[in-house]
């Protein structure tokens, strides 16, 4: 709960009010009223302890005015302006002011602003002694000039109403809301709050450093950890593919030469595929030959080769018709005689019968 104090100059006197924000809402908790010396010597005690917002309302009486008329109502081009046009007006031109703005109505394009300012050294001085109090108001505004923005004319602002304490603390409250014009600006800027959030964002940036560090520390950590993991599981590897292929001597890329030992295996599988060696060799086994000798026996992808001899080209066809009985599509696909005067054939076939 903030506590903030709002100080209140009047033409020979000062009203203190001191106030709470609870849920969104200003709740007055004390005031005091004193006398205006022409020092401001402000008789801040106990009330002014534990301040943590302040705001300051001058008099108009402490304030100069004037009327301009410009084409147009944005804030920022109206601040740009005023200075060329308070030069021809003021005695020592806009430098020696502080100015605000307000517009206070329109006519034929043409926007009426209401300009407020305040001796540059005056606000100096008042800053000065409000800072020797520990006091740094937020805004420098004035009640009475709400007052009369309320329903502005030109008499009100040369003749303004009285406004009575109780209106006074009301518009006040209004003021902390909203206010009406602020004469903190230039080197006189508050800047409080700018440097709270300059230390928090220093704040912010160490914390976020230091969540890097930790972070950074802890990836370090992990990465180190994975090395030591996959040092260990190559050395894993080695080991095992050393104890597959004891003769290999040159081991460079584990993986990649095992890849290259699964795909020799694959052709030879491809070769031996449909082909049941013991099978066909009891096949033949099983057969009456009567002088015809295989020399060679060839199995390879399913089918079978038979290479041999025999005594005449009859007894070759005779082996060929025993062996359709066994094998499917034989056929005799070479025959010659050989200088004995034996006959050299090889009969094909395309895999033993189910």
């Amino acid at each position: 709960m903030s506590k903030s104090i709002f100080i209140d100059i009047k033409e020979e006197e000062v009203n203190i009010y001191i106030f709470e924000a609870k849920y969104g809402k200003y709740e007055i908790t004390d005031s005091k009223k004193y006398p205006l010396t022409d020092k401001y010597n402000f008789p801040f005690d106990e009330l002014s302890k534990n301040i943590e917002n302040a705001y300051l309302s001058l008099p108009l009486s402490h304030l100069n005015f004037r009327i301009i008329s410009l084409p147009f109502s944005d804030k920022n081009k109206i601040q740009e302006v005023i200075p060329f046009e308070l030069n021809g007006m003021i005695l020592g031109g806009a430098d020696k002011v502080i100015f605000d703005s307000i517009v206070t109505g329109s006519t034929d394009n043409k926007y009426e602003v209401l300009v407020a300012y305040a001796d540059r050294i005056f606000i100096k001085e008042i800053l000065e002694k409000l800072k020797s109090y520990n006091i740094d108001p937020e805004f420098i505004t004035s009640i009475e000039l709400k007052n009369i923005l309320k329903d502005f004319s030109l008499d009100k602002l040369l003749a303004p109403p009285l406004v009575e304490d109780k209106e006074r603390l009301s518009l006040a409250i209004e003021e902390v809301k909203a206010p009406s014009i602020n004469l903190r600006r230039d080197e006189f800027s508050y800047t409080r709050d700018i440097e709270k959030t300059r230390r928090s964002l220093k704040a912010t940036t160490a914390l976020a450093i230091l969540v890097v560090v930790v972070l950074s520390a802890s990836l370090l950590l992990k990465i180190l950890y994975m090395r030591h993991e996959t040092a260990s599981l190559k050395k894993e590897i080695r080991k095992e593919y050393t104890e597959i292929f004891p003769d290999e001597k040159k081991v460079i890329n584990e993986l990649y030469q095992l890849k290259s030992h699964m795909k020799e295996l694959k052709e030879k599988e491809q070769i031996l595929i449909g082909v049941a060696p013991l099978n066909v060799l009891l096949g033949l086994s099983k057969i009456d030959r009567k002088g015809v000798v295989f020399n060679e026996i060839i199995m390879q992808n399913g089918n079978l080769a038979l290479k041999g001899e025999a005594q005449s080209l009859g007894d070759v066809q005779q082996i060929k018709i025993k062996l359709e009985d066994i094998f499917n599509d034989v056929k005799i696909s070479d025959s010659k005689t050989s200088v004995q005067g034996k006959v050299l054939f090889t009969i094909t076939a395309a895999g033993k019968k189910a």
